[in-house]
């Protein structure tokens, strides 16, 4: 394995007015984690390769990722990593099987792995979707996904993606279907997600829009914008950048 996947390398794997909320996603909940968004769904991992990403993730942390399964339609598949409750970690690469990929294109490029996009889970997307309109946000969807997993079973969900993400900065929403069981409760466990941050060079102005798409949450500045996460894993503390 090249060095670039040891653990001590892994850490730095990169480096108007508006309508009345219809939902808020504010900065956590009482009692919650103050590093992590309430209702965070999962950080996404970018890899020209399923295998090399895998083999890096566990590499890096001690716990190998299980394998997810196949999206139809969309060119991808990936691997999995729950990071506690209602959270984890995907791991998504191209497939083989199917010519073009319809998010996310760029991972064909990506020979080393990295953080290239997050979700949250609204309480309810059809709010989100009326929040949006109202807002006068671009977007796409509700769309329905689904995921064939190696048992048989099938997953099935609704996803809002905004028309202009920023390049990853902004998330896409997620809603499961009641009769999918979420993947942070059935894959590989042992690790945890102990921080997710935004930053930016103008961290007012992506606060903003943040609220304009519904979330409230905090922006560092930096000098470059990017997404950064802490994971803990039996092998320690593994940082992931966009």
């Amino acid at each position: 394995m090249s060095p670039n996947f040891s653990r001590r390398n892994f850490l730095a794997l990169t480096g108007g007015a508006l309508a009345a909320p219809s939902f808020a996603l504010a900065a956590n909940a009482e009692g919650a984690d103050d590093d992590v968004p309430t209702l965070l769904d999962h950080i996404i991992l970018g890899c020209n390769d399923l295998d090399r990403g895998i083999e890096a993730v566990e590499e890096a942390t001690g716990v190998r990722p299980a394998i997810g399964g196949v999206h139809p339609g969309r060119g991808t598949r990936n691997a999995l990593l729950s990071l506690g409750e209602r959270h984890y970690l995907e791991i998504i690469a191209p497939d083989p099987a199917q010519e073009k990929i319809v998010h996310f294109p760029q991972i064909r490029q990506m020979t080393d792995p990295r953080l290239i996009g997050w979700a949250v889970h609204p309480p309810d997307i059809a709010a989100v979707a009326k929040q949006l309109r109202e807002n006068q946000v671009a977007f796409i969807g509700p769309d329905d996904g689904s995921r064939k997993r190696p048992d048989g079973r099938v997953l099935n969900w609704k996803t809002i993606n905004l028309a202009d993400d920023r390049g990853g900065l902004l998330p896409f929403f997620i809603e499961w279907s009641v009769d999918s069981v979420h993947p942070s409760k059935d894959t590989s466990a042992h690790c945890e997600l102990d921080y997710f941050e935004i930053l930016s060079a103008d961290p007012e102005e992506l606060s903003s829009t943040l609220k304009r798409i519904g979330l409230d949450l905090p922006v560092q500045r930096s000098d470059k914008a990017r997404l950064h996460a802490l994971i803990s894993g039996p092998k320690g503390d593994v940082k992931l950048s966009t």
